[in-house]
Parts: C-alpha cells; structure tokens; sequence
C-alpha cells in the first residue's frame, strides 16, 4: 500500500509561482513512476507531469518551461515548482503513484490563479 498526500496549493496571481509537495507513505520503495495530474471544474483529469525511479521526467505540452517535476528520495516526497502560473492552470492537483500494477492517487491540493 502506498498513501500519498499534497500540499502547497493556494491562491496566486497570474505570474506567480507555488510549489506543490506531494509525501508517500508506506510501500515507498514499490513506486515505479510518480506525477502530478489537474482537474478543472467541469473537465477531466489531465497529466501535468512525471518522474521514475531514474529520474527522468515528461510534461504536459501546456507546461513545459513552466513547471518542474522533482524527487527527493530520501524523505519520500515529490515537488511541483510552478512558475509564470495562468488563470487556466486553476485546478485541483492530485499527486499519482504507479506500483504494484496500479495508480495511487492524493486527495489533492486546490490551485487558484487569479488575473
């Protein structure tokens, strides 16, 4: 079993910058690939963007140049830096673990950018 649990979310203005932290708990050393997806009222849940056990890392198109995924292993957690936010990148932000053949999903952390 893997729990996962967010933080950082918040209200930002337009250009702004957060940074998301994601903390896994239990089974940790199971975890194949770990992300970030974003859900919008109304929309489905999208990718944001990934890292594996070896640190390589994929982005959504809408993302890349803004946002960086990264790891620290030794203390179990994932980070989100976030940068040049737009009102469009407003969602709820569920951190995601693949291990043992399925995906482990955060309650998520609210992210509201304002203009």
């Amino acid at each position: 079993q893997v729990q996962l649990v967010e933080s950082g979310g918040g209200l930002v203005q337009a250009g702004g910058s957060l940074r998301l932290s994601c903390a896994a708990s239990g089974s940790t050393f199971s975890i194949i690939n770990i992300g970030w997806y974003c859900q919008a009222p109304g929309k489905q849940r999208e990718f944001v963007a990934s890292i594996d056990a070896g640190g390589w890392t994929k982005y959504a198109d809408s993302v890349k140049g803004r946002f960086t995924i990264s790891r620290d292993n030794a203390n179990n957690k994932v980070y989100l830096q976030m940068t040049s936010l737009k009102p469009e990148d407003t969602a709820s932000y569920y951190c995601s673990g693949e291990a043992y053949g399925r995906n482990y999903w955060g309650k998520g952390t609210l992210v509201t950018v304002s203009t």
